[in-house]
């Protein structure tokens, strides 16, 4: 007799509910119907997976590495069966978007609000990541549509422009930089200065800028997400250069927003995977992206006029 999946699910449920009992009732079966198939679990695989004593179970050091794959087949089988859900959920088809953190939280709401009122019988499924993991998963083929900064296409993409805007200063609405239209990097000296992670492109030109100038802030607490570094912002903690799409996601929440003399882009393209089954729903959200770019921009030069 070989190891089957009904082993299998036994010693995922004694793991995870942590007790032969609570395994029981999450697989609707009886104590003892538990006990010997993870009995039968152990003797096949010829691993000692459970240290018993007190009537309790303890995994051993064996259980938690195969738990570990155990888990990632059962997430492979999980997304497998949700996709299946999606599928006959959605009649109109599934949209997959990989994009970076930023733009989940700050462009995709408008575009989807506005693609899902042209398409309502249509799923979207939007998937947040950092680079370079971000890249790999267009590379692989395994979305329709990505929005990415990099200028380089992953591989088996074709890259188009989407959008592009400057970095923009945020502090506290009652600093006193905030009495200005536009800053210099002079403008910053001494002051205390909330930054993106050295590793970040875009802290790495906010440096570049500030060493030219000859300009030294007080750097104290750095970050890997814009959206913490404005929270930080809003405790007094000092002022940031972020980009514009989190400045404005973040506008009216105790912040201002004003613009640098020097231009540091930050750009927004679409990477489009090659080898996927042709599908018209990418270029109907991609439409979408355009409107919602423009309505942005409108909003951004709209608030840095007033």
């Amino acid at each position: 007799m070989a190891v089957n999946l009904r082993h299998i699910e036994v010693f995922r449920a004694v793991m995870t509910s942590g007790s032969v009992s609570g395994a029981a009732r999450m697989l609707h079966t009886s104590q003892p119907t538990v006990s010997r198939e993870l009995a039968r679990c152990e003797q096949l695989l010829g691993l000692a997976l459970f240290e018993r004593g007190r009537g309790r179970l303890r995994p051993t050091q064996q259980a938690l590495q195969l738990f570990a794959e155990v888990e990632r087949s059962f997430v492979g089988l999980e997304r497998i069966v949700g996709s299946a859900t999606a599928i006959r959920q959605f009649a109109g088809g599934q949209l997959s978007i990989a994009c970076l953190p930023v733009f989940a939280q700050a462009l995709l709401p408008g575009a989807c609000a506005r693609f899902l009122e042209r398409l309502p019988e249509v799923g979207v499924d939007i998937s947040p990541q950092e680079s370079p993991w971000l890249e790999e998963w267009l590379a692989a083929q395994r979305f329709d549509l990505g929005l990415i900064e990099q200028d380089q296409a992953p591989a088996g993409c074709q890259l188009l422009p989407l959008w592009q805007g400057d970095e923009l200063c945020v502090m506290p609405a009652d600093h006193p930089l905030a009495g200005k239209r536009r800053l210099a990097a002079r403008d910053f000296e001494g002051l205390s200065f909330v930054s993106l992670a050295p590793s970040d492109a875009y802290r790495q030109q906010v440096d570049a800028w500030f060493a030219e100038a000859g300009v030294r802030r007080r750097m104290q607490l750095s970050t890997h997400s814009a959206a913490a570094v404005c929270a930080m912002v809003r405790q007094g903690l000092g002022v940031a250069i972020v980009n514009p799409l989190t400045a404005l996601d973040e506008a009216g929440k105790g912040l201002a927003l004003r613009p640098l003399e020097a231009s540091i882009p930050f750009a927004m393209r679409l990477a489009l995977p090659q080898f996927r089954p042709p599908s018209h729903l990418p270029q109907q959200f991609i439409d979408c992206l355009r409107q919602e770019a423009a309505a942005v921009e409108g909003r951004l030069a709209a608030l840095l006029a007033s």
